[in-house]
C-alpha cells in the first residue's frame, strides 16, 4: 500500500473521483503535499475541487472521521474553515485500493504575511471561537498533545532505526527526556480540549468573505497556546506586541491564562524533535529525500543536538527566545490553491 501511495499516478486518482459520483474533465493538477497526496481537479461543469488522499497508516477512519465530524461542527457554528464536501452518497470520506479520500472545495485569497493589527484581531477573535467549539466535547479517537505523543515516540522512532551518529547519540537522547519531563511538569492543570494544533501563517488565507483557517490533519486535544504560538512563534518585541494583540481579540470570546504562555517554549522544543521523527518515519517515500537533502548527515543531528540544547536551557531558565524564526515544518503554499501538510 506504501509503494502504491507513493506512486499515485492520475488514473486511479480520476477513478476515485467518479466513483465518488464526481465527472473530471481530465486536467489535475499536483498540488504541494508532504504528508499526504492533493490534486486540483477541473470538473465538466467547469468547477474546481480538491481531492485529498491520506498517507496510509497515519490515521485511522475513525481518526479521520473525527476531523471532519470537528469541521462541519465548526461550519455549523457559522465559523469560516475548510471543511470536507460530501459525496453524493452523504458521505465525506471514501476509499480506493486501501486509502482513505475527501473531496474539499478549492479556495484562494490572501496569504497572513503582513498583516494590519485589525487582520490580527480578527483571527485572534476567530481562533476563539474555534476552541469555543473544540472545548463543547472531549477528543474520542485523536491524540493529546502530551509528551509521550510529541517527543517520546519520536526518540523511540529514531532510537531503534539508528537514525542518530554515536557522537550525539546520548546528548539528543538526555535532553529530549528532559524536554518531555519539563513539558508534562508545566502543563499540568492546564486544560486540553480540541485544537488545530498546526496553525501556523500558511493555513491562515484571505477570501472575498475575510479570514478562514483550513488545514486540520494535525488536529487534536491540546492547550490553547499551541494554535497562538504557532501563529505568532518569534518572540522579538514585534511578535510579543502581535500575540499581545491576538490574545485581546482572543479574550473577548474566550479567556485565556496568561500562565499558560509558560508552555511556548517547551511546545517550540517539543516540535523541533517531532519534525525530525516526522521525516525519520517518511524516509521511505521518495518525496522526502529529495525535499530533505541533509536530512540525516551527521552534520544535521550535530546542529538539531545543539538546537535542542540550547532551547532546553531556555526552558529552564524561564528566559523567552527572541530569535524570530520561520516555523520549522512551514509548507510551500499558494493563495490560489488549498494546500496541506
Amino acid at each position: 500500500m506504501g509503494d502504491y501511495f507513493y506512486e499515485l499516478t492520475p488514473e486511479p486518482v480520476f477513478t476515485a473521483i467518479e466513483k465518488g459520483g464526481f465527472k473530471p474533465t481530465g486536467h489535475i493538477m499536483a498540488l504541494n503535499s508532504y504528508e499526504n497526496r492533493v490534486y486540483d481537479l477541473k470538473l465538466e461543469d467547469g468547477s474546481h475541487i480538491v481531492s485529498k488522499f491520506y498517507r496510509p497508516g497515519r490515521w485511522s477512519e475513525e481518526q479521520i472521521r473525527e476531523e471532519h465530524s470537528f469541521l462541519l461542527e465548526l461550519n455549523e457554528a457559522e465559523i469560516p474553515v475548510c471543511a470536507p464536501m460530501t459525496f453524493p452518497d452523504g458521505d465525506t470520506l471514501h476509499s480506493i485500493n486501501g486509502i482513505f479520500y475527501a473531496i474539499w472545495p478549492r479556495t484562494g485569497g490572501r496569504s497572513a504575511h503582513d498583516l494590519s493589527d485589525t487582520d490580527i484581531q480578527v483571527i485572534g477573535r476567530l481562533l476563539a471561537r474555534i476552541h469555543n467549539v473544540g472545548a463543547v466535547k472531549p477528543i474520542q479517537a485523536r491524540h493529546e498533545l502530551t509528551s509521550t505523543e510529541y517527543a517520546l515516540n519520536s526518540l523511540a522512532y529514531l532510537l531503534q532505526n539508528d537514525f542518530l551518529p554515536s557522537q550525539c547519540r546520548d546528548r539528543f537522547e538526555k535532553s529530549v527526556r528532559e524536554v518531555a519531563q519539563l513539558y508534562q511538569s508545566y502543563s499540568e492543570g492546564v486544560p486540553f480540549h480540541r485544537i488545530h494544533a498546526d496553525c501556523h501563517p500558511g493555513n491562515l488565507l484571505k477570501g472575498s468573505d475575510g479570514w478562514f483557517i483550513f488545514d486540520f490533519d494535525d488536529f487534536c486535544s491540546g492547550p490553547a497556546v499551541q494554535d497562538i504560538w504557532m501563529l505568532y512563534p518569534g518572540n522579538d518585541r514585534e511578535g510579543e506586541r502581535h500575540r499581545e494583540l491576538l490574545l485581546e481579540a482572543y479574550q473577548t470570546f474566550r479567556p485565556f491564562n496568561r500562565s499558560w504562555l509558560k508552555l511556548i517554549e517547551p511546545l517550540r522544543a517539543l516540535r523541533f524533535i517531532r519534525y525530525a521523527g516526522w521525516i525519520a518515519k517518511r524516509w521511505k517515500d521518495p518525496v522526502f529525500p529529495m525535499a530533505f537533502p541533509h536530512f540525516g548527515t551527521d552534520d544535521y543531528w550535530m546542529q538539531e543536538t545543539d538546537e535542542l540544547v540550547q532551547q532546553l536551557h531556555l526552558i529552564k531558565s524561564g528566559e523567552p527566545h527572541y530569535t524570530p524564526e520561520p516555523d520549522p515544518i512551514e509548507e510551500l503554499t499558494d493563495s490560489d490553491y488549498f494546500y496541506d501538510m
